[in-house]
């Protein structure tokens, strides 16, 4: 696909004209991007009721609608912490891709796990990727390059701190990585285990929707995804996560093969109407029909 094209996900729609008075720079519109939002589990603010939802805009334009009726000032001024959308890294990662491609810089979204949030344990976690002409930059959006915590660039990300879902599910494959010590929680105590290799394998089918333009939430479901690996066509999820490190590694023809399944095949195919297991609706998940 064309990845300095908005999708129906990224579009900022009437809000557009907003992007207009964006930095030129990277890191510039990075912060810009961190100014508008803050992460809902770990900006230090607890948010409930209609503050939490907002994690469930899955549009840019709804993420930037929210921001001007609460803000109504250019993206750049300042917001108090509390002011801002409430979102998490993929909120993060695609205003940040829907702002490099108002500018015509092909962006991408990239899921996965990151080593840099706790010893131990790799989270879950959606990075951006841009081309600067030469090669693809990866770049975490949300974090703040001076954050002393970091002992990497994080606007310019060398291979290790963050890995692709299809990477750690090939090692938890192979039998080299411990599937428990990734995901988005490792309490083994939780009513719901999110780690383990079934939360890998669904990653790696929200790596693959990402890459074709359907930059959906991490808590929306549909196809082969499942909260278990027993019945599950782990096959398929092997030939997918291989062909997406092949195509990482420069095999177009990996690449073609893999994009033409994700439209092709039903296990894989998103067509509008996701299992949504938001963490804002009080374990009542549902199904919707997402126009």
């Amino acid at each position: 696909m064309d990845y300095a094209m908005q999708t129906r996900f990224s579009d900022p729609g009437v809000q557009a004209g907003l992007f207009d008075a964006l930095p030129d720079d990277i890191p510039g519109i990075a912060a810009v991007v961190r100014n508008l939002l803050i992460h809902y589990r770990a900006g230090g603010i607890e948010f409930t009721g209609d503050r939490l939802a907002e994690i469930d805009s899955r549009w840019v334009s709804a993420i930037l609608a929210t921001d001007h009726k609460r803000n109504g000032t250019a993206l750049a001024v300042p917001r108090e912490p509390f002011d801002r959308v409430v979102g998490c890294c993929r909120d993060y990662t695609l205003l940040f891709v829907s702002m490099l491609r108002h500018k015509g810089i092909p962006a991408r979204s990239r899921v996965g796990f990151g080593n840099y949030f706790a010893e131990g344990f790799d989270h879950d976690h959606v990075v951006a990727e841009y081309w600067n002409g030469d090669r693809w930059v990866m770049i975490d959006a949300e974090m703040d390059p001076a954050d002393p915590r970091f002992t990497f660039d994080v606007a310019d990300m060398p291979a290790g701190p963050f890995r692709s879902a299809a990477e750690v599910w090939r090692g938890y494959r192979d039998g080299v990585l411990d599937g428990d010590l990734f995901g988005a929680d490792p309490n083994p105590d939780a009513p719901l285990k999110l780690h383990g290799g079934w939360f890998i394998r669904t990653y790696v089918h929200y790596q693959l929707a990402h890459l074709n333009g359907d930059e959906l939430l991490l808590w929306d479901n549909w196809g082969g995804m499942s909260d278990t690996l027993d019945g599950a066509d782990l096959d398929l999820t092997d030939r997918i996560a291989d062909l997406m490190l092949a195509s990482d590694n420069g095999d177009e023809t990996a690449t073609k093969e893999v994009n033409d399944l994700y439209r092709a095949d039903p296990a894989l195919t998103f067509t509008g109407r996701a299992f949504v297991t938001s963490p804002a609706s009080g374990g009542q998940y549902v199904w919707k029909d997402l126009a």
